[in-house]
C-alpha cells in the first residue's frame, strides 16, 4: 500500500558497512530526516522508523547462522515497536509486517533483489520518496582490495532507477556506493590521467563539469567529494 505520508520524505537508510558512522556525524551535525530506516542489526543500534530484515527471524531465534548478530537479534527483535519489513511473519517478532513484493514488483517493473539493502530501496522508490540519504551499505574498502560483499551492483541498480525517478539520492561520503569515496579527480575513467582533469561537481543543486583547475579557482572544494574541511560529513548527491 502506498503511503501518502512517505511521498515526497527525506528518508535515511542505515545499514551495517563502515560508512554507517558517517550517519551518527550528521545527526551530531543537526542533520534531520523524516524517517530512518535500518537494515539488519542496525536496528539494535538506533531506534528505526522502519526495519528491513528479510531473513525469515527463524535464522535468529532457530539457528547460529546469523554468526554474531544472534544474540542481539534475539534481544531486540521482540521489543522493537516499529514495522518490520521481512518475508514471513513468525509469533515471536510481533513487529514483522510482510514487505509488499508484488505489488513492488509490479509498479517498479523489475525483480532483481539479492540483499536487504535493496528491497529498502525499492520501497523507497514503490512509496515515491522525495530524497534518500545512503550510509552503511559499502561492500567494498578500500583497505582490504580482496574482500567484497554480495550486493553492490544490485543497491546500484535500484539506485539509478531511484535517480531516473527523480528522487534526490546521496550517499555517505566514505561509503564505495556509486564510487563515493573515489577523489574527485580520479571519478572519470580516461580523463582522470589528464593534467587537468574534467570534474563533475554541484552548482545550484545541478550536476555540472568543469576542468579541475578551474573549479578549485572558482570553487575551493565547496560541492566537491573528497574534501577535506572542517564541517560536517554531507551525503554526496547524485
Amino acid at each position: 500500500m502506498i503511503e501518502e505520508s512517505l511521498k515526497g520524505k527525506k528518508i535515511a537508510i542505515v545499514a551495517m558497512g563502515r560508512s554507517q558512522l558517517d550517519y551518527h556525524l550528521s545527526i551530531s551535525h543537526s542533520q534531520e530526516y523524516d524517517e530512518v530506516w535500518t537494515i539488519g542489526s542496525m536496528c539494535a543500534v538506533i531506534t528505526p522508523d522502519r526495519a528491513f530484515i528479510m531473513d525469515p527471524a527463524t535464522r535468529f531465534f532457530d539457528t547460529f547462522d546469523a554468526g554474531l548478530q544472534t544474540h542481539v537479534m534475539r534481544r531486540t527483535l521482540p521489543r522493537l515497536d516499529v514495522p518490520i519489513y521481512s518475508c514471513v511473519k513468525d509469533t515471536r517478532v510481533p513487529g514483522i509486517v510482510l514487505y509488499p513484493l508484488e505489488e513492488v514488483i509490479k509498479k517498479t517493473g523489475c525483480a532483481y533483489f539479492n540483499n536487504s539493502i535493496a528491497y529498502a530501496i525499492a520501497y523507497a522508490l514503490y512509496q515515491e520518496v522525495g530524497s534518500i540519504n545512503m550510509f552503511g551499505a559499502d561492500f567494498t574498502y578500500k583497505t582490504n582490495v580482496h574482500f567484497g560483499e554480495m550486493g553492490r551492483a544490485c543497491c546500484e541498480f535500484w539506485l539509478s532507477k531511484c535517480i531516473q525517478k527523480g528522487i534526490d539520492v546521496a550517499i555517505a561520503p566514505s561509503s564505495s556506493l556509486l564510487d563515493t569515496n573515489v577523489s574527485t579527480k580520479e571519478k572519470l575513467y580516461g580523463y582522470h590521467r589528464l593534467d587537468d582533469p574534467p570534474v563533475v561537481y554541484l552548482d545550484k543543486g545541478e550536476l555540472a563539469v568543469g576542468n579541475l583547475s578551474e573549479v578549485l579557482e572558482e570553487k575551493p572544494l565547496t560541492g566537491l567529494s573528497g574534501r577535506e574541511d572542517i564541517g560536517p560529513p554531507e551525503p554526496e548527491k547524485y
